[in-house]
């Protein structure tokens, strides 16, 4: 949630920040605002309601100089979204400025103790609380502002992402994380500052990534220093960017939704690349290879995640449940913590992100290191928090996916898990040779056959147009297509704002069969397989009350022809890789919904891609 960005050098700031806003904007915002130091003593202050475009155009032409400043785009949390609540706040003396992502719990607190000091506030922010906790111990204790924002913080609880800037010092900028990324690019005689790596990638590959209570100083005479909030000094550690900048680009499509749809058949063999090889019987997953004999002494696998990465989870309790016959929870990380868990020392705790920064997920995580469990990740940015918090994991390699909702990240987890139930299952000797041969050698095959499956963007395109008007819409599935229902009812709902649900087909009957009618599109996955037949009654249900039935069948199913209103074919595979393939006709019917009702689908409404606040 929220973006930032901030630069320090010799460059124009202004056209640094802008085209970082811009990079930034996928995460999800609704206000945006910058502040630079022109001369010494002068801030040019910038902010406004809306997109950055709106900024822009409200700058106009008014003054941009300056060679240090601060961007954000704002997701509101405290106070609505309106221009006055925007980013950067300012202190109240004028002299200091400050974005900030994240939350800050004691604010209301902080806010009447500063009041009786005679701090007056103008926003509704709790950053605006915190700009001025800094100005008063800088005043105070008459401290460099380095030092002010660090005892500062000592006061403060909740989590953050900040950066600071003094009109009276334009060569310095002040930064500090708890529980929200931010990462500092070394250029080689400037500085770059962002929440994520998009607005850095421009200008530099050497990174910084800030850990958890760690403030650093950027200057450009002193260069980085880090310290930890007890003082203690860190010596940086620099890293090298593995994203490309073209790989933020639309490359030719209309949007980055569209763009990642048809990246899946290339991200889920960079995801088996190295990993797989059916020739050979091969099938390992590097780091979580290290701990596969825990994993298979543990009485159990819980799997925590949000959003995508849950419905994720789900089809990976079906695989590993049903290939290597070790139990499975999949838990909603949002909700872990707070219903008091059973956590002991032999668990095992996977945690899936696409981000790797998703704070509850992040602090069901550190609950678990606490209880003894062992924590393994799976998420699909490189150095991201949860890559380093847990003790082993694989990353999706599905590259930068910028669209809100996500589309290739999912069947790259879902990948990553079908690796992992397949290498446990082997190693534990859960299936026949002969079974798992097969199985690795379809998994292989799925990169062509979803090359296949994106081929029904036409015909999806043709549904869309009918149903684009419905109000509300059901999805159906069984056994592991009941994820990709809740998947897809999911995708529609994000995008198009047409309100859906996911349920199992058989659950149907418990309650949801009470709204259908004429006018109601029910969404179904009733490929071959085990449950093929049941599928079918439940179709007929649906059928004998009117409700409009559009399928996701099997290549060259004659009896799903006859039954349904539309129907949507993709290629015959094992029932364990159905999610993989039978995900894109959702995706794309979402897709082409959302244009119809000329809604932003890369930037769907209330929606962050980076979910940083609890």
């Amino acid at each position: 949630m929220c973006g930032i960005v901030a630069y320090v050098g010799e460059k124009d700031a202004y056209e640094v920040l802008i085209k970082g806003l811009k990079r930034l904007e996928y995460r999800g915002y609704d206000s945006a605002g910058i502040a630079m130091i022109d001369n010494p003593g002068e801030f040019l202050h910038y902010k406004c309601k809306g997109k950055v475009s709106n900024l822009e155009e409200f700058i106009g032409e008014q003054s941009k100089k300056g060679s240090i400043g601060i961007g954000h785009t704002r997701w509101a949390t405290h106070g609505p979204a309106n221009d006055v609540n925007a980013h950067p706040h300012v202190s109240g003396d004028g002299k200091l400025a400050l974005i900030h992502n994240g939350i800050i719990e004691n604010y209301d607190v902080l806010k009447k103790e500063l009041g009786k000091r005679g701090h007056e506030f103008k926003s509704d922010t709790d950053t605006e609380v915190l700009i001025h906790l800094i100005e008063e111990v800088k005043k105070n204790e008459a401290v460099s502002l380095f030092e002010a924002v660090r005892l500062a913080l000592n006061e403060v609880i909740g989590a953050y992402a900040i950066v600071v800037i003094d009109k009276d010092n334009p060569r310095e900028l002040i930064a500090a994380k708890k529980s929200s990324p931010l990462v500092i690019g070394m250029g080689d005689d400037d500085f770059y500052i962002g929440s994520d790596a998009t607005p850095i990638v421009e200008y530099t590959n050497n990174v910084v990534y800030l850990e958890d209570g760690e403030i650093a100083h950027v200057s450009l005479d002193t260069g980085l220093k880090i310290k930890q909030l007890d003082n203690q000094e860190i010596t940086p550690s620099i890293q090298e960017l593995q994203i490309k900048l073209e790989a933020l680009e639309k490359g030719g499509y209309e949007h980055f939704m569209l763009k990642e749809i048809f990246e899946q058949p290339k991200t889920i063999m960079d995801c088996m690349r190295g990993r797989v090889n059916a020739q050979k019987g091969h099938v390992s997953l590097g780091g979580i290879s290290e701990y596969k004999d825990k994993i298979l002494a543990a009485p159990r696998i819980i799997i925590i995640a949000c959003g995508t990465s849950w419905h994720a989870g789900l089809v990976g309790e079906y695989l590993i449940e049903d290939l290597a016959r070790i139990p499975v929870e999949v838990e909603y990380a949002s909700e872990f913590r707070y219903r008091n868990p059973i956590i002991n020392e032999n668990d095992i705790v996977l945690a899936i992100s696409q981000s790797g920064e998703t704070a509850d997920t992040l602090a069901a995580i550190k609950l678990a290191k606490e209880k003894g469990a062992t924590i393994l990740g799976i998420c699909n940015v490189v150095g991201s928090t949860i890559s380093r918090e847990t003790h082993a994991g694989s990353y999706t390699h599905a590259g930068p996916e910028v669209g809100v909702a996500s589309t290739k990240a999912f069947t790259a987890q879902v990948t990553v898990l079908s690796l992992l139930a397949l290498m446990l299952a082997k190693e534990k000797g859960a299936v026949e040779a002969s079974k798992l041969n097969r199985l690795l050698f379809e998994l292989e095959s799925i990169p062509e056959k979803v090359e296949e499956a994106l081929k029904t963007d036409g015909i999806c395109r043709f549904i869309a147009d009918i149903y684009m008007n419905a109000s509300n819409a059901l999805y159906l599935g069984r056994g592991s297509s009941f994820p990709v229902a809740l998947e897809g009812a999911l995708k529609l709902k994000e995008i198009s704002y047409i309100h859906a649900e996911g349920y199992p087909a058989a659950e149907m009957k418990h309650g949801p069969i009470a709204l259908i009618d004429e006018e109601m599109p029910v969404f179904v996955v009733a490929t071959k397989g085990a449950s093929y037949e049941k599928v079918l009654s439940n179709i007929q249900e649906v059928k004998a009350r009117k409700g409009k039935v559009i399928v996701i069948s099997s290549k060259g199913d004659e009896t799903i022809r006859e039954m349904a209103d539309h129907y949507i074919e993709i290629p015959h595979t094992e029932d364990m890789f159905i999610p993989l393939l039978a995900t894109i006709p959702f995706q794309l019917l979402s897709y082409h919904i959302a244009v119809m009702r000329e809604c932003n689908v890369d930037q769907p409404r209330n929606l962050a891609k980076s979910v940083t606040v609890e």
